[in-house]
């Protein structure tokens, strides 16, 4: 399989899409790994498996309709393999494993089958000490986007993903970008003070257009530096109560057809006034676990 991933919107043509089949029982408090299931655990409102297996299906179902070959994990029995794009991610021709939260490491063995389809040359493990995972990396033509944090607390913060130490390593990997990476606020304890991955604050859409939300970068001028990239006119702001319903986090099919979820009312009604085609879908049950759309598809090959 020749891989092929140079932005965020090109035409996709392959991916694999995340399984919440036999995705385990409701996790402890102590198992959970984001202050948003954490507080549906504790209400008595965590996610069914069953409404799960249903939003998901409606994703392929829309995948399929465009034509998408769509990959998905084996089933491993009581395991959580939604968020497929936790486990890896694609840069140009290159499937780099993500070194995430140990206890999920078996997820990569799911999609061992699509990983060995691969040329070894182009399939990169990291050192052990690099922490990244696939939200918070995005191919943006001659950039990578990377969302980090390096607070001193970074080890007892389980919301912290991604390291500078992955943030150099993908620099040394892709010579030819310009690596820009932005600092995240993070909060074990609070969903709306936390952006888990830099796509649960901000998303490229269409050719020159992006969704963001100001308080999920810790460094007000990282911000503004976006807002320039992008221009004021062609960036849809989210306030801190979108951001926790993951407004950010919808995909792109192609330059002019995204996947939203149904209920993101505001922001779908934007996105067809930018002409935009707007597929909608169910996924408010996936979203309490903190990811939506972006987080449980890893595009493999784009235009």
């Amino acid at each position: 399989m020749k891989l092929n991933i140079q932005n965020e919107t090109s035409r996709l043509r392959a991916v694999v899409l995340g399984t919440a089949q036999s995705c385990g029982p409701t996790p402890k408090v102590e198992d959970c790994y984001d202050p948003k299931s954490i507080q549906h655990v504790l209400a008595g409102t965590y996610p069914k498996e069953a409404d799960m297996i249903l939003e998901m299906e409606a994703v392929a179902e829309v995948l399929k309709k465009y034509g998408v070959t769509v990959y998905r994990p084996d089933v491993l029995k009581n395991c959580n393999q939604i968020f497929s794009r936790d486990i890896a991610f694609v840069v140009e021709d290159k499937i780099i494993k993500a070194n995430i939260l140990p206890d999920r490491d078996r997820e990569i063995e799911a999609i061992r089958y699509v990983w060995n389809k691969i040329e070894d040359k182009n399939r990169i493990i990291l050192p052990d000490e690099c922490h990244v995972e696939g939200g918070d990396v995005m191919p943006w033509n001659d950039y990578i986007f990377i969302g980090t944090y390096t607070g001193a607390d970074y080890s007892d913060t389980i919301t912290a993903r991604t390291n500078i130490q992955a943030v150099h390593a993908i620099k040394d990997l892709f010579p030819n970008k310009k690596i820009k990476a932005f600092e995240l606020r993070k909060s074990n304890t609070d969903p709306k003070e936390n952006a888990l991955h830099l796509d649960c604050c901000f998303q490229p859409i269409g050719k020159d257009k992006a969704i963001i939300h100001k308080n999920g970068f810790l460094i007000e001028s990282e911000y503004k530096w976006l807002v320039n990239f992008f221009g004021k006119e062609n960036i849809f702001e989210i306030t801190k109560d979108e951001m926790y319903q993951m407004y950010s986090n919808i995909f792109s099919i192609s330059e002019d057809v995204v996947i939203s979820e149904k209920n993101f009312t505001r922001l779908n009604n934007w996105l067809r006034n930018q002409g935009f085609t707007v597929e909608e879908v169910p996924y408010h049950e996936i979203g309490k676990q903190e990811g939506l759309l972006r987080c449980t598809t890893l595009p493999l090959i784009r235009d």
